[in-house]
């Protein structure tokens, strides 16, 4: 009975993201959005300006719910997926959170900017994760997630063969898409890279549509900041995925076998080369691909650096003045005081 009470435990820790964690996102970007909506009302005269202390606790109440979002998805990505990068950034993220909870309910008021961009983000990505295939008047239309998918395979399978290389395309084992190459070894052992959604860059774009989108600040610079984030990311992703699939296909990254199958707890030499190449090298490397995307959005848009400023006070607890010491454009909107009852957005 106990064996059976801790296989059930074991599945559902490692489970991947369900149709609970679904339901918990979208609990969690929907009390963003009523908090957001209530601070904005509340600063407009829209509502009393003494909303602005009930907005400060239902997006505090939000950043709490985060907590558990992440908490509850560190399993999966730790030890279902070994990714040790996302593993490392989920545990991280429920004591963050946390603190913005509490900031924010103090009177830090600069973070309902990153709140914004959290619902943001939210609303860009959940979308593609959550919505199934749907029939309409005898029309089947297919889900947002299986269309992104199918667009990076075919492109990703296009660069891969102007590199040369000719791998089969064939149905996925995960999602029963046509999204895998089969690759051949010599010695004849068939390997599948499979595209899937985190192989889109879907997450990397919604987190700058969802930043651009919560700054206060001229339309025109909004869409050239996305004119520049969007396809220099859809870019470098394409690149990621085909360097991904043709290192693994031909197992060009064999090195250090033994040690890098005890650190990922595998037991398949096959898949050394798909855990340096992935989840190593370009999950490294996307982290600092986003720095200078970033940078290159900001310099379109100085009003983000009230966000960052704001992350670099949860990191280090002191304050930042970044727009004074970095080469930008002049043009900038101070985001709002960090202190109760003021407001210069």
């Amino acid at each position: 009975m106990q064996s059976a009470l801790l296989d059930v435990a074991t599945d559902v820790l490692l489970a991947a993201p369900n149709a609970a964690t679904d339901a918990l996102a979208w609990l969690v970007v929907l009390t963003f959005l009523v908090g957001a909506g209530m601070e904005w009302a509340a600063r407009t005269g829209r509502l009393d300006a003494g909303y602005v202390r009930t907005a400060r606790g239902v997006v505090a109440g939000a950043w709490a719910m985060f907590a558990l979002f992440w908490l509850v998805l560190f399993p999966h990505f730790a030890f279902a997926q070994k990714s040790y990068v996302e593993g490392i950034l989920a545990i991280v993220a429920v004591p963050a959170c946390l603190y913005v909870a509490k900031l924010l309910w103090e009177g830090r008021d600069s973070l309902f900017v990153l709140s914004r961009a959290v619902a943001g983000m939210g609303l860009v990505y959940l979308p593609f994760e959550t919505i199934p295939s749907v029939s309409l008047f005898g029309t089947a239309y297919p889900a947002p997630k299986a269309a992104l998918i199918r667009t990076v395979t075919v492109q990703t399978g296009v660069l891969i063969r102007l590199l040369g290389y000719d791998p089969e395309l064939v149905r996925g084992p995960e999602l029963g898409y046509l999204n895998a190459f089969q690759f051949t070894t010599a010695g004849g052992h068939t390997l599948l890279f499979e595209i899937v959604l985190a192989c889109t860059g879907l997450g990397s774009i919604a987190i700058f549509v969802g930043l651009i989108g919560a700054v206060r600040a001229p339309l025109g610079r909004k869409l050239r900041g996305l004119a520049i984030a969007v396809p220099v990311i859809w870019s470098l992703n394409l690149v990621r995925t085909t360097f991904i699939g043709v290192t693994f296909g031909n197992q060009y990254l064999q090195v250090f076998v033994d040690e890098v199958l005890f650190l990922f707890g595998s037991s398949d030499p096959y898949m050394v080369s798909f855990f340096l190449s992935d989840r190593v090298i370009s999950q490294v490397l996307a982290v600092v691909a986003l720095v200078g995307v970033t940078y290159l959005v900001v310099r379109e848009l100085p009003e983000l650096l009230t966000v960052i400023e704001d992350v670099l006070y949860l990191v280090t607890n002191e304050e930042y003045d970044l727009h004074g010491s970095l080469d930008l454009p002049e043009e900038s909107a101070r985001g709002p005081m960090r202190t109760d009852g003021s407001d210069s957005e």
